[in-house]
């Protein structure tokens, strides 16, 4: 799909009510495989490799929480639908701000394990060090880094196989972590007219359970649910649990 100057790549399976569903950084759409065959029996669900990663252009611009909400926001309207967008990690925050930008658009958000904020989570060090690693020795980083993504004992299949995501993902995605530290939607979630719903993994270790019950605490309605035994990627470590979960949202 051709988005603002760009091509972008997306799957669209199933009928139904529509899910959006949003991957995190540097991953791709690939990281729902093993929660679509369940999903798709009675949903349309559209999942999208986001600019810079992926199957998708990797521009060097563009790569910014506003730039990526513009591509969805367009990428909703040329499909017709009006779906539930389901955002892993950052994902969640590209989520979330379109339905605060463009609440005709989204018919509620699920935020997966979703940092939405890091200054106040002594987090802000670790995002601002591994900013600058990934220049200096991207494949060294990250294979310090993602096996943290997962609860312990996880196949370590699964860590490699997400690597791989991340090194075919482009560079200029890591503007995303300084536009991060910054970032923090507090105070505006009050005014949230989306329904959200907060999904997060007991043993995250890279996004506290402090985040989505903060947010949750500011934005009306709002709900948790935590999967017990999982870190940052549930969909991936519990594939079963998590539709199940998402299912009752849905």
């Amino acid at each position: 799909m051709d988005v603002n100057g760009i091509r972008l790549h997306y799957e669209d399976a199933g009928t139904g009510p529509a899910l959006l569903l949003l991957h995190g950084w540097g991953t791709s759409g690939r990281v729902w495989t093993s929660c679509l065959p369940d999903l798709v029996r009675d949903h349309r669900v559209v999942t999208l490799d986001w600019r810079g990663c992926g199957r998708s252009d990797h521009p060097a611009e563009g790569n910014t929480i506003d730039g990526v909400t513009a591509d969805l926001a367009t990428v909703i309207e040329t499909l017709g639908i009006k779906p539930t967008v389901v955002g892993s990690s950052i994902g969640g925050v590209f989520a979330t701000e379109l339905a605060l930008a463009r609440p005709d658009l989204v018919e509620r958000v699920v935020a997966v394990d979703s940092p939405g904020y890091w200054p106040a989570t002594g987090m802000l060090d670790k995002v601002q060090d591994l900013r600058k690693r990934l220049v200096d020795d991207r494949v060294g980083t990250l294979e310090d880094w993602v096996p943290n993504w997962f609860a312990p004992g996880a196949p370590r299949g699964l860590v490699d196989w997400t690597i791989r995501q991340l090194l075919d993902s482009g560079p200029y995605i890591d503007e995303l972590f300084t536009e991060c530290t910054t970032y923090d939607p507090r105070p505006r979630l009050k005014d949230l007219q989306t329904p959200i719903t907060y999904l997060h993994g007991e043993l995250d270790a890279e996004i506290p359970l402090e985040v989505p019950r903060s947010c949750a605490a500011e934005t009306p309605g709002a709900r948790v649910h935590v999967f017990a035994g999982c870190g940052h990627i549930p969909h991936q470590e519990n594939p079963r649990a998590f539709t199940a979960a998402l299912r009752e949202i849905a």
